[in-house]
């Protein structure tokens, strides 16, 4: 018997005998479902592979153990489920036909991400790639494995579920600097988020969670993974190039979501109705600095944003430079803005926004180019006397106790477990179907996560939720995600050039194919048009120039007069 036989594919620990795992609770005859690879496959001739971890668009991330150097590690497989499949009981894996251009493509994106990542070493804040390996018709990457749990856990297992200024910029200062020699590497990870940094036994974060760019933008090649609250827009397929930018406002969402306790509003949702708000009593806590930092970090469109992670590291560092900043943004909301005679603790919505620079992109960021302008002028006249004229001098013994708390959350043994709610923390799952989106995040923030599929609909209004994946009434632990189908409202779309003066056959095959309903009606002619060709497409639903693509269309098509002595004419109106 080999000793591997012995251990427990869900944390690679020796359990000898036993059937279920005494520190991860794995059972030995739990099965690894397809497409996945089989427990206990080897990979290279060297990585045994245990349970799967997390998978997404571009693949998956299994626990491992390395049979060369006996020590437990992570497997990264790239496995796009949108272009390559692999069958029960076969461990190659296929490319779909038709599909071998966008593989090779993302193929060679995996292998160039990971040996960029694999070449940077002695970077405090990220995971060390250890290993390259090619098997089974596709690529694997491989990471030292670190116990730890992830900032979104932390912050739910916190009492408060947020940290203050002092705590976030000892673990996320590291992970900026470590962000910025990514950067200039040409490595941009566009899914930092609470669930992709890691705190690990040592109290210090690090980044995890990179896939492939074609992963993380909406309308690419593969399943995209986009982490709501915390992508920015240009990921959505709106205008505007991805770049460091991308990365900076993930970052000062994650930051604003630890130092402020609740998850910032979608960018597509921003875009339209910004409604990133703060209460009072953070207003009154963070420093002037801080404030500005996020907020030019948080802006909506690329162009406005702070463009480099040297320019973020200024602003937070607190120089002179930047405290000046803050000053002259306070008092330039304080002149807009005359201090009210109460204060209040509710929420209040920042009504100042910033302008595109981009004239193409102002009618659509009129509501949007709005930055996270979060705080209006009665907490900033709150804090206006509160800008520390020295933050540089921390409180040392605060951030002691923090990284002894952070320590003091993971077992003193070896043990991968980590602690794991209270029984009676379950709370009951509402129904969410047909309740609008934005009102259920709003409403549960402190009980669930929501991640969101948004979907075209012609039944469901816009922003109203279709379905979800757990049923209402079902008892769930909190903080637990949930994902929802939300209705993206009708699909307008332009229909193809030159439909006229083709035949009625190669229209309606064409149209029938993007899911339109036609219908034929007939328009005589004097004989100098061909018989049963298209003279015009119309609809009752058309905006913009564009069809709602779930409505019947019409096709006006010559044919023969019905009689010699016909003139009838017809002029086609199109309904806008």
């Amino acid at each position: 018997m080999s000793y591997t036989d012995t251990l427990c594919m869900g944390c690679m620990k020796d359990i000898g005998e036993e059937k279920q795992c005494p520190y991860c609770g794995f059972h030995t005859d739990s099965p690894q479902l397809p497409p996945y690879l089989p427990l206990r496959t080897v990979v290279a001739d060297r990585y045994l592979i245990g349970r799967l971890l997390d998978s997404n668009g571009d693949g998956a991330t299994y626990i491992g153990w390395d049979l060369e150097k006996k020590v437990t590690v992570k497997v990264r497989e790239f496995l796009p489920d949108a272009l390559a499949a692999r069958r029960p009981g076969e461990l190659e894996l296929q490319v779909l036909t038709g599909c071998e251009i966008a593989f090779r493509d993302c193929f060679q994106s995996f292998l160039e991400l990971w040996r960029k990542l694999a070449r940077m070493r002695g970077l405090s804040a990220l995971v060390l790639v250890v290993d390259i390996v090619e098997d089974y018709g596709t690529a694997y990457a491989v990471s030292e494995y670190l116990d730890g749990i992830t900032l979104r856990d932390y912050l739910l297992r916190s009492q408060t579920g947020y940290i203050s200024w002092e705590q976030a910029r000892a673990l996320f200062m590291p992970v900026l600097s470590t962000l910025g020699t990514l950067h200039t590497a040409g490595i941009i990870h566009r899914g930092i988020s609470p669930t992709t940094l890691i705190i690990c036994k040592d109290g210090k974060m690090r980044i995890s969670g990179f896939s492939i760019w074609q992963a993380r933008t909406v309308k690419g090649d593969l399943t995209s993974q986009l982490f709501p609250g915390y992508a920015a827009i240009e990921q959505y397929g709106f205008e505007g190039q991805q770049g460091p930018w991308t990365d900076i406002y993930a970052f000062a969402a994650t930051l604003y979501r630890s130092l402020i306790g609740s998850t910032p509003v979608e960018a597509v949702e921003r875009a339209t109705n910004d409604k990133l708000m703060i209460p009072g009593k953070f207003a009154e806590q963070l420093p002037a600095y801080v404030i500005n930092a996020l907020v030019n970090a948080l802006q909506i469109m690329p162009e406005d944003r702070t463009r480099s992670v040297e320019q973020l590291r200024n602003e937070f560092s607190a120089s002179p430079a930047a405290a000046a900043a803050g000053n002259n943004y306070i008092s330039q909301l304080q002149q807009s803005h005359p201090e009210p005679d109460t204060a209040s603790d509710k929420p209040v919505e920042n009504p100042i926004r910033k302008k595109s620079s981009k004239g193409g992109i102002i009618a659509f960021a009129a509501g949007a180019a709005a930055c996270v302008l979060i705080f209006t002028a009665l907490w900033f006249t709150v804090i206006k006397d509160k800008i520390e004229p020295n933050p540089q001098q921390q409180t040392s013994t605060e951030q002691q106790g923090f990284f002894e708390k952070i320590k003091s959350m993971f077992s003193s043994d070896d043990s991968t477990t980590t602690t794991v709610p209270a029984e009676d923390d379950k709370l009951e799952v509402p129904n969410l179907i047909g309740r609008s989106y934005i009102d259920v995040k709003n409403l549960y923030v402190s009980k669930f996560e929501f991640a969101a599929t948004f979907e075209y609909s012609s039944t469901v209004a816009q922003g109203l939720i279709i379905s979800q994946t757990v049923s209402g009434g079902t008892m769930l632990q909190r903080g637990s995600k949930i994902d929802v189908v939300v209705s993206s409202g009708y699909e307008w779309v332009k229909l193809p050039d030159g439909l006229a003066g083709k035949t009625y056959a190669e229209v309606y095959a064409q149209l029938t194919a993007l899911g339109f309903v036609c219908e034929r009606q007939d328009i005589f002619n004097d004989g100098t048009k061909p018989v049963d060709t298209v003279s015009a497409v119309i609809s009752e639903k058309m905006k913009n120039g564009e069809y709602r693509k779930d409505v019947k269309l019409d096709i006006m098509t010559y044919a023969e007069p019905a009689t010699a002595t016909s003139d009838a004419s017809t002029t086609v109106v199109v309904a806008e």
